[in-house]
Parts: structure tokens; C-alpha cells; sequence
């Protein structure tokens, strides 16, 4: 666990996702992307499977989560192992404290120590720049349904990792068992009125 934030404000804990902190996150997601959230071309990469182990993590504040941010097992057309990063949210009335940067820093440290070869990502490229993010190694691959090519945006974490990259993007991994998908759908129901998410 890591902390950071200003003295005279409330630390910010970034830690690896929890069961008890599945509620939590699915609300965030769902205020920070709305209901069309699991429609998106990279929720097919995601569905059905588990994030690549110790890459799932959240950021805490007083006591709430308020951050967060996965990464999945993906193999291009061409078998190019990386990673796909997201969702990356950050709860609305703790934006600009520099949760989302914290988050991005720490799972791309991660994954490069953990021996990953590559992250991609669909997202904007004037704010996933500054993490050495691009579309200069990803014009020959594309996503399993509708996205802006612009957006398909890739960082190396080993040089020329993705040289020669192309085709089509595909889930990799091991599927989550009926099981889990299950618990992760009753833990992330909304909880009772009165209730703290």
C-alpha cells in the first residue's frame, strides 16, 4: 500500500483491490462512465474473465473508495502478449487531487515488475500522453467492435514490444468461474437505502 496527499489534506491509500471493495467500485464506475458503460468495444475484452493478477487497484480516501483502475490479459492477431488498461475513474469530488495519475503511475510499475511486456488502452491521448502513451504501434491493430482508431493508444514497457503487432485484439487469461461472477454481481448490487455502498 502506498499513501500521498498534502499535510493538510486527507492521504490518499492506493492499495490492491478487495472483494469488500467490489459494491464500491461498481458504483464509481457507474457515475463515472453511466449506463452505457458496459456496452464499450473494451468491456468485451474484460467480460467473462479475470485482470491480470496484482493489477487491480483502487484508491482509498477517508475511509471511501475513491479510485480506480484494472488490467486485463489481451494477445493481438499476431500474439503479442500485453495488457489492456481500464476502466481508470476517479469519484467525481476527488478529481484534480492527483488520484488518477497516482493510479496510473503504481499499475504501470507494477506490470512492467511483474514482467509485462505492453499496456494499450482506448482513452483520450492528450491525457494518457504523459504516461508515454501513443497510436504509434497501434495502427495496424484494431479493437473487437466500434472504437475510434485514434483512441487505441499503446505504451512499451520493454522496448519493441510490439513490433510487428497486428490484427485484431483478443481476450487472453483464463475465463472467472460461474462462481465469482456471481459473488461480483451480488457484491456489486446497489446496497439498501440508508446503507453505505
Amino acid at each position: 500500500m502506498s499513501s500521498f496527499g498534502s499535510p493538510n489534506d486527507k492521504p490518499v491509500a492506493i492499495r490492491q483491490e478487495r472483494r469488500s471493495d467490489v459494491a464500491a467500485r461498481e458504483s464509481l464506475l457507474d457515475a463515472a462512465f453511466g449506463p452505457g458503460r458496459l456496452a464499450r468495444t473494451s468491456e468485451r475484452l474484460r467480460e467473462g474473465r479475470k485482470h491480470a493478477r496484482g493489477l487491480a487497484l483502487v484508491a482509498r480516501r477517508a475511509g471511501r473508495l475513491v479510485g480506480t483502475v484494472r488490467l486485463w490479459p489481451v494477445v493481438t492477431g499476431t500474439g503479442h502478449t500485453c495488457l489492456l488498461l481500464g476502466p481508470l475513474a476517479v469519484a467525481e469530488d476527488a478529481r484534480c487531487l492527483g488520484i488518477g495519475a497516482a493510479l496510473m503511475r503504481q499499475a504501470l510499475q507494477r506490470a512492467q515488475r511483474l514482467g509485462h511486456r505492453a499496456v494499450i488502452l482506448v482513452g483520450d491521448a492528450a491525457y494518457y500522453d504523459r504516461f508515454g502513451f501513443s497510436a504509434a504501434t497501434t495502427g495496424a491493430l484494431r479493437m473487437p467492435g466500434p472504437y475510434q482508431r485514434e483512441r487505441l493508444l499503446a505504451r512499451e514497457l520493454v522496448p519493441d514490444a510490439l513490433t510487428g503487432a497486428r490484427g485484431l485484439i483478443a481476450a487472453a487469461g483464463p475465463p472467472r468461474s460461474r462462481l465469482s461472477g456471481l459473488v461480483d454481481r451480488i457484491a456489486g448490487s446497489p446496497a439498501p437505502l440508508g446503507q453505505p455502498a
